[in-house]
C-alpha cells in the first residue's frame, strides 16, 4: 500500500492542480482550529494522520507554534520527504489522546477491516475532536472532480462509516467529529442523536 504513495501520486493529486493545496488547507485549518476555540477547546495537541505533504503541520507551525504536532504517514516516501513517522493506522494504537485528531483523505484507501480498525484507533486516539475527510460512494459518483481526485479507492456508503463513528463520536457538521461526553452541543449543532 505504501509505495503506491509516491512522488508521482503527489504531484499527481496535490499542489496547484491537484485536489489538495497549501492555501486550501490553509483555511480548511484555521476553520477546524477556531471551530474548536468556539467550543471552548485549546488545543495543545494534534495527531495529523496520513499527513502527506505535511500541510496541517506547516499550517499550526505557522500559525500555533506552541502547538505540538505528530504527523503520521504509512508512505515511505511522505515519511522520507516530509519528515513524518511512519505508522499505519490500521494497525498502531497511538498511546496517549490528542486534542485534535485530523484524518484527511486516509479511510477510503484501506480496506474494510483495516478502515474499521483504523476508526477504533482514531477513537482511542481523539481527547476531543476529530477532523475526519473521506469521501463516499456518493461523493465518488456526484461531487468530486475525477481528474483531480484519486478514483482508485474504497466506494463505500456514508452510512458504512456513520456505523464505525457513532459508539464513539456525535457528528457536528463539516467533516467535525466530538468526542462523546466532551463538548456540550446545541440541539441544533448536531444531527440528532
Amino acid at each position: 500500500m505504501s509505495d503506491r504513495f509516491d512522488d508521482a501520486y503527489y504531484r499527481r493529486f496535490y499542489g496547484t492542480d491537484g485536489a489538495q493545496d497549501p492555501e486550501r488547507v490553509g483555511h480548511l485549518a484555521t476553520a477546524v482550529h477556531e471551530m474548536c476555540s468556539w467550543w471552548g477547546v485549546a488545543i495543545t495537541s494534534v495527531l495529523d494522520v496520513g499527513a502527506g505533504m505535511g500541510m496541517w503541520r506547516d499550517w499550526y507551525r505557522e500559525h500555533h507554534p506552541a502547538v505540538r504536532v505528530r504527523s503520521v504517514d504509512i508512505s515511505e516516501h511522505a515519511c522520507r520527504t516530509w519528515g513524518h513517522e511512519r505508522r499505519d493506522i490500521s494497525r498502531w494504537r497511538p498511546s496517549r489522546q490528542y486534542d485534535l485528531v485530523i484524518c484527511h483523505s486516509v479511510l477510503q484507501y484501506l480496506a474494510d477491516d483495516d478502515a474499521a480498525a483504523a476508526i477504533a484507533n482514531l477513537a482511542a486516539a481523539t481527547g476531543w475532536v476529530l477532523y475526519l475527510e473521506a469521501p463516499t460512494a456518493a461523493d465518488l459518483a456526484l461531487r468530486v472532480d475525477p481528474a483531480r481526485t484519486d478514483m482508485d479507492v474504497h466506494r463505500r456508503a456514508g452510512a458504512w462509516y456513520r456505523d464505525l463513528l457513532d459508539p464513539h463520536y456525535l457528528q457536528a457538521g463539516a467533516g467535525l467529529w466530538v468526542k462523546h461526553d466532551t463538548i456540550p452541543m446545541y440541539e441544533l449543532e448536531a444531527p440528532p442523536a
